[in-house]
């Protein structure tokens, strides 16, 4: 059984998870039943609950192909870094509502001096309230000097996205290069802040490339991994992109889950439109989900998550760890 030696330690290779991944006589529930047997011995019935803060919209010279916030699009919605309150507010929502990680989230290349001091004095703010909340950094390209001031303030972990294969990062973005991307990462690693970085499917990427990102995210050592789902954004390079489906999105995770058994797989942006009624079964190989809005796509509302959960007889983890 796969699961078996994925827990007793086996590694897949590149060439076993692109066989697994891409093997039409390989039902797809089977496939998933594999992962869910090893999110099972790591994870259990509980489930992560995370929500994001838009803090500061549009304004970004960035020419990211899926985002409605890039230079190429015209903002609709855009917004200078809110105020602390507004910020606060947002996480004594998540302190009311089992949700465990409280994600704050910039748009643009990476936070001036000055909007991090102001983040890290509100985080200071929100810790000494509500000490079991786990503080998501979402800012962009970040320095060592920037690193150090988010550690200090109490962030526990830093999101900044591979989003796509090495490979394949020029024609998704051309103004900064994939490892720009990496190197954050490793910077809030180098700090002792836990690494987030994930992925966006359905852009167009080959099979090797998706398999390709679950590998990269491997080494990276990243602690928890939302995979999206592209939802697309009329105007966009990729606002035409149709080549995702509910099982293949199953197929997905399943992979991510067997490729880093250990870490937090969570189901990010454009779940709902992806997996559509086969939502509840991709929490078989992930542990981990947003609730509410996402940074230019909305979600479903809260109350359908919870009762998602309820009705799958999963448990929400309240724990910070």
């Amino acid at each position: 059984m796969l699961a078996e030696r994925i827990i007793k330690g086996e590694c897949l290779t590149k060439e076993v998870a692109l066989s697994l991944f891409t093997d039409n006589n390989l039902d797809t529930y089977d496939l998933l039943h594999e992962a869910y047997q090893v999110r099972k011995h790591y994870y259990g019935r509980k489930v992560k609950l995370n929500m994001i803060l838009k803090a500061k919209s549009g304004i970004c010279p960035e020419d990211c192909g899926y985002c409605g916030q890039s230079k190429l699009m015209k903002e609709k919605d855009k917004y200078l870094l809110v105020d602390s309150d507004k910020i606060k507010s947002g996480a004594d929502f998540c302190a009311t509502h089992d949700i465990g990680t409280y994600c704050i989230v910039m748009s643009g290349r990476g936070p001036s001096d000055m909007e991090v001091d102001h983040i890290a004095s509100t985080v200071e703010t929100i810790k000494r309230e509500h000490p079991q909340l786990k503080i998501c950094a979402c800012l962009g390209l970040a320095n060592e000097e920037q690193a150090k001031r988010l550690k200090t303030s109490g962030v526990d972990r830093y999101n900044h996205n591979i989003n796509t294969s090495e490979n394949y990062h020029d024609e998704v973005v051309t103004t900064h290069t994939y490892k720009d991307r990496v190197n954050t990462i490793e910077i809030m690693k180098a700090n002792n802040i836990s690494p987030c970085s994930g992925v966006i499917c359905g852009m167009g990427e080959t099979d090797e490339d998706i398999i390709d990102m679950a590998f990269a995210l491997k080494e990276i050592d990243a602690d928890s991994i939302p995979v999206n789902f592209l939802h697309p954004v009329k105007g966009t390079k990729f606002g035409n992109e149709d080549n995702l489906t509910p099982e293949r999105c199953l197929r997905i995770l399943s992979l991510f889950r067997l490729i880093n058994p250990t870490k937090e797989i969570r189901i990010a942006g454009g779940r709902e439109v992806n997996l559509r009624s086969l939502q509840p079964l991709a929490m078989q190989a992930a542990n981990s989900i947003f609730v509410g809005d996402y940074l230019i796509t909305n979600g479903q509302p809260n109350e359908l998550d919870y009762k998602m959960l309820e009705d799958l007889g999963f448990e929400i983890d309240k724990n910070k760890n």
